[in-house]
């Protein structure tokens, strides 16, 4: 496609020497797909138990978990107002820049390039590792060598074009999906022929802490802001941007509260407060050791989906870094053979694989990763619910196709639940937070060094 037929606005100050441009490539189910699959990855299948032993009660187990689903509708809202007024390759980045300025929206992108995205990926990747070598063990470094092929492997199947990562992203969504339904028809099917109980009413005698249950339901809930960085290669992004996040949260909703109901009548409240591996449990009981191996074959499924669409929304905001800041140039350079940003992948991954090779030597590669990403996030999303408020005040009369209903209540809340993340994810985490913060405040001496 042409830059005569490319209809969407891709950069504040795009240079007119450029050949290539994004191109409106993707569907309604394809953002979807994209959105279901990053969400539903690694954290619905750990935690459940830890959700389950700090509520103590099956019904608030459930209410928790409805609750997220609302927290994260109330997100996507504002974000939708964002991403169809603005609609943009470097999604947040783009809107930081616009509210804040280019020093903002540089330390997110620094950020994202060296902290978020990149942890994230090698979060997931490590999951993706631990679960497969459940099947087939390569050695003492199993995991960290299956996290880096899987790299690897997915990054170069997204170099290759837009049209092989999308295809990739719808099919194993709908595996994942599949394979979820499996598992709660699982737990009900054994609580009706096996053990009838009355598992949701039924309590833990402990002491229940809501605010870090919470915490971790959010976590799960975590990644549907990624439908920003596809906003401007999305067909009738005013409209497919809305209903993209309105279906995508639903599903996600559903999923996760049937599949506690299915685990609450499989196991009881008080087996799934004390799993270290719930959704094996469950299966286990079921269906005996198959049924263990099964679900960590679904496990590795469901987080190289996920995996496979952070890889691809990732590269979008380092290119939206490259043509806004001449020292990282190279990143801002778009292909138009395979329509992708190729230096953005191949930098991205060299980071990725860099943070494996940490999480290796520190013999605790998921737990280094979600101390190290957490703090930085809820930051800059919290910056991101606060941008709509200034865009509405600054740009009064730029055009917006959706606006968020209840306002300003509703981005209110958003910021106030980021708020109390933000704080959550620096009281409950390690040192690996502070690093995370460390490498964010590196890239502040690069805000001299940048030239428009």
């Amino acid at each position: 496609m042409s830059k005569s037929r490319n209809k969407l606005q891709i950069s504040l100050n795009l240079s007119e020497k450029q050949s290539s441009q994004p191109q409106v490539t993707l569907g309604l189910i394809d953002a979807v797909a994209i959105i279901v699959g990053i969400v539903i990855g690694a954290g619905i299948f750990e935690t459940p138990a830890l959700v389950a032993a700090n509520t103590g009660n099956g019904m608030t187990l459930i209410w928790l978990w409805f609750g997220g689903g609302v927290i994260s509708l109330i997100g996507a809202l504002c974000f939708a107002e964002l991403a169809t007024t603005y609609p943009h390759p470097g999604g947040s980045y783009y809107y930081l820049r616009r509210a804040f300025g280019k020093q903002i929206a540089f330390l997110f992108a620094w950020a994202r390039l060296l902290v978020v995205q990149t942890g994230t990926i090698a979060l997931l990747a490590f999951v993706f590792g631990d679960y497969t070598s459940q099947i087939f063990s390569l050695g003492a470094y199993s995991a960290s060598i299956y996290a880096g092929l899987a790299i690897f492997i997915l990054t170069g199947l997204n170099i290759i074009g837009i049209q092989q990562g999308k295809g990739i992203q719808n099919w194993l969504s709908a595996l994942k999906i599949l394979g979820l339904v499996l598992v709660v028809l699982a737990g009900f099917g054994f609580a009706i022929a096996f053990s009838p109980t009355q598992a949701i009413s039924n309590s833990l005698n402990t002491d229940s802490n809501l605010g870090l249950a919470l915490v971790f339901v959010l976590l799960s809930y975590g990644g549907w802001n990624e439908a920003a960085y596809i906003s401007a290669e999305l067909k009738d992004v005013r409209r497919n941007m809305l209903y993209s996040l309105l279906w995508s949260i639903a599903i996600i909703t559903v999923i996760y509260i049937l599949i506690n109901f299915a685990y609450l009548q499989g196991l009881g409240i008080t087996a799934m407060a004390n799993s270290s591996a719930v959704a094996a449990d469950l299966m286990r009981r079921v269906f005996g050791q198959p049924g263990a191996i099964f679900i960590s074959l679904l496990i590795a499924i469901s987080t190289l989906g996920a995996l496979n669409g952070t890889i691809l929304t990732g590269a979008r905001s380092n290119y939206a870094l490259g043509k806004d800041f001449s020292l990282f140039s190279f990143l801002g350079t778009w292909q138009n053979y395979s329509n992708t940003p190729v230096n953005a992948y191949l930098f991205q991954s060299a980071i990725a694989l860099l943070l494996i090779i940490l999480g290796t030597l520190t013999r605790k590669g998921f737990e280094t990763m979600v101390d190290y990403t957490a703090p930085v996030f809820w930051f800059f999303f919290l910056l991101c619910g606060i941008s709509l408020f200034i865009l509405r005040i600054r740009e009064t009369h730029t055009d917006r196709p959706f606006q968020v209903p209840l306002y300003p209540f509703t981005p209110m809340i958003f910021c106030l639940s980021c708020g109390y993340l933000l704080y959550s994810s620096l009281a409950y985490t390690g040192v690996g937070a502070f690093v995370g913060v460390g490498m964010v405040l590196l890239g502040v001496p690069f805000l001299f060094k940048t030239n428009h």
